[in-house]
């Protein structure tokens, strides 16, 4: 292990245990005090929301009133979670069978993601959503974004009195996932947050260790007349990854064949043992709005004046002791490669909101965004000389649009990159109808515009293969998209996407002798992209059937966007509340399958996966069995994965040469406390 990794780990492991010390210390003296208090108006646990947090003493002064009075309550939906785009939720303490979809590496449903052999690896995408409102291109290394909080996944809160959450599952050999959060009001008008994600985990293959990091610290402040708002957040995260190449051809075999000497995955042979990846960043954000003109009982009309500043730093290096020629061919050095591509963006957004009661809501904005990527080396190839920077200033306009009427709701959206080394632009447009709140149905259009990723334009490497400076169109997608929901028995979306120009990775047929020379091209053809998607669940008493599957199809001449046709998960489960209403439980089997198409393989040079069509994998069906349950206020997660694997084949791949897991039996927990 490098000497960056030993200090990432220890100061990881500090970071840890002193995050989960502090927060269980909190809960359990929110705990002690919410038994001592709440006393009968406890209740059992159930598939709702607990009356034991529908009705909770408030105890610190500020939100008990001037005299204290231990009389008042605060009712659950008063534990806000507030989105980027200001979309309020409160806080859900119920067991449904959406927390069992969601209970995972990266805390979200993972429908179309295959995750690959260890926690922490990343993921190889079974579908894809070519909306966009980016204007600058992306860093790159995407397959390391699966567990990267963009703002956009960062939420503010607001709560009347101090909330915690514990998370915790098992992992692969050696290790654990982690998740610890905080957030407390001061005031009514002043909230923060502390949370850290950890993982360690060793996994079953050879040199497949991951270590991973993420601290995230919000707050948001409002004065007392509410004129003035102003939220921010801090985000550093570590992604460390042991890079092995997948199994070579003969363990590939042996995997396949299912040889018992085998089922000991850490004899089988990698690739290589010598390479690790790490991702780093961090960013610091700031918003805030000041109203000169406020809605209230005499004005009808409200403009607000805003400003977005945003700093982010990340980079991406990869790392290997000797060179593996035989495997990525020729290079500059033969021993301690250090690839480390970098980037700075610096961004500043003002707007002036106008706000009507006719109108609606109507915003414009102007930004700009600095940016600095590239090397600190100059790379000659061939006596031509590739450039090590790409960085500028892009100045852009903008603007939004919502207006709600009765059960209708219109949306829109608009930028455009007015100067600068990159185009770019986009166009949205959304209408809802809500007929009730059991049936609803929307359209939207979607237009983008954007450059490739700042790695497809400029990439330089220690292997010669892995060299480029390209000059690529933009990239230009038009999307089409419907949507029909009624209740939990049907929720319907399709949408229609032409793709032109698209960029993507795929292996260099020019170099000989390697299977991992991968470079950047264009599609100039156009493709067309369609995907319908079903969602609904079928209850009978305490049985349940819970389906969402996928159709896809492409028509693409080159053969350059590959998907499953097919993509389903379904689930039956059983509920019921046990001992007496002390505890609700939910157990059942999960199944995920999707048919056979040409697998996107990876690349751990550039942390991306690449176009390949010379092997098909699926087809395998994937059996989970669960046990989940519900005491108080606490959640725990039992689940046997996969556990078919020895019986149906082992042809599971998540990618090229990387197996899937084998059947393993983990558990977890999720536990809130309300002060």
């Amino acid at each position: 292990m490098s000497y960056m990794s030993k200090t990432l780990f220890r100061k990881r492991n500090r970071i840890i245990m002193k995050t989960v010390l502090a927060c269980l210390f909190i809960g359990f003296l929110t705990s002690a005090n919410a038994q001592g208090e709440l006393g009968d108006n406890v209740k059992p646990p159930g598939g709702e929301q607990d009356s034991i947090y529908n009705r909770m003493s408030t105890q610190r002064g500020a939100q008990r009133g001037s005299k204290g009075k231990k009389d008042e309550k605060a009712n659950i939906e008063d534990y806000l979670i507030i989105s980027v785009e200001n979309d309020t939720t409160y806080v859900d303490t119920t067991l449904t069978i959406q927390k069992e979809y969601k209970f995972n590496y990266i805390r979200k449903d993972n429908f179309g993601l295959m995750p690959f052999a260890n926690l922490g690896q990343t993921y190889n995408s079974l579908t894809y959503d070519f909306q966009s409102t980016d204007l600058m291109p992306g860093f790159g290394a995407r397959a390391r974004h699966f567990n990267y909080w963009e703002i956009e996944d960062v939420h503010y809160y607001r709560v009347p009195t101090p909330l915690t959450e514990l998370f915790f599952k098992t992992a692969f050999e050696q290790g654990q996932l982690v998740d610890s959060f905080i957030t407390i009001n001061t005031s009514p008008e002043f909230n923060f947050s502390i949370a850290y994600k950890g993982l360690r985990s060793l996994g079953k293959y050879q040199n497949a260790l991951t270590s991973t990091g993420n601290f995230r610290f919000t707050s948001n402040y409002q004065t007392k007349n509410k004129r003035y708002n102003a939220r921010g957040h801090i985000v550093t995260q570590d992604l460390m990854n042991r890079e092995n190449g997948g199994l070579d051809a003969t363990s590939v075999t042996n995997f396949v064949n299912g040889a018992e000497e085998f089922l000991d995955r850490s004899i089988l042979e990698v690739n290589f043992e010598n390479a690790e990846s790490i991702f780093l960043g961090k960013r610091f954000h700031l918003e805030h709005d000041y109203k000169l003109i406020q809605k209230d009982s005499l004005s009808k009309n409200e403009i607000k004046l805003g400003h977005i500043m945003s700093f982010e730093d990340k980079y991406f290096q990869y790392d290997q002791s000797s060179a593996i020629t035989s495997y990525f061919g020729e290079a500059f050095i033969s021993s301690n490669i250090k690839d480390r591509s970098t980037l700075e963006n610096f961004y500043n957004k003002v707007y002036v909101n106008y706000s009507n009661n006719i109108i609606g809501d109507l915003q414009f904005s102007i930004s700009n965004n600095n940016y600095n990527y590239g090397y600190d080396k100059v790379v000659v190839l061939d006596n031509t000389t590739i450039t090590n920077r790409l960085k500028g200033d892009i100045f852009s306009a903008g603007g939004k649009y919502r207006k709600q009427y009765k059960g209708f709701e219109l949306q829109g959206a608009f930028g455009l990159n007015v100067a600068g080394d990159f185009d770019g632009n986009f166009l949205k447009a959304k209408a809802t109808f809500n007929l009730n709140e059991d049936i609803a149905a929307s359209a939207a259009l979607n237009h983008s515009s954007k450059a490739p990723n700042y790695n497809m334009l400029l990439h330089q490497s220690s292997y010669k293969n892995y060299n480029w400076r390209n000059s690529f169109n933009n990239t230009e997608t038009q999307q089409l998209t419907f949507n029909a929901r009624y209740k939990q028995l049907a929720n319907i979306t399709v949408d229609l996407n032409t793709i032109t120009d698209y960029v993507y990775f795929k292996h260099d047929d020019a170099v000989a002798n390697t299977d991992q020379a991968i470079k950047a091209y264009q599609n100039s053809s156009t493709i067309t992209y369609l995907r319908a998607q079903l969602e609904n669940e079928i209850k009978v008493g305490k049985f349940a059937l819970n389906n969402t599957v996928l159709y896809q199809n492409v028509q693409d001449d080159n053969n350059t966007l590959n998907v499953p046709e097919l993509t389903t998960r379904n689930t039956l489960y059983f509920s019921s509340h046990l001992f007496k209403k002390a505890m609700y439980l939910q157990t059942g089997v999960t199944l995920n399958y999707f048919t056979k198409y040409n697998m996107n393989a990876y690349n751990p040079i550039l942390a991306e996966f690449y176009v390949q069509n010379t092997e098909e994998f699926g087809d395998f069906p994937r059996l989970d069995f669960f046990i989940n349950a519900k005491i108080r206020q606490t959640r725990l997660f039992l689940k046997a994965e996969h556990f078919n694997s020895a019986f149906t084949g082992y042809d599971y791949f998540s990618a090229p040469n990387n197996p899937y897991r084998d059947f393993t039996v983990r558990f977890g927990i999720v536990w809130n406390f309300f002060l």
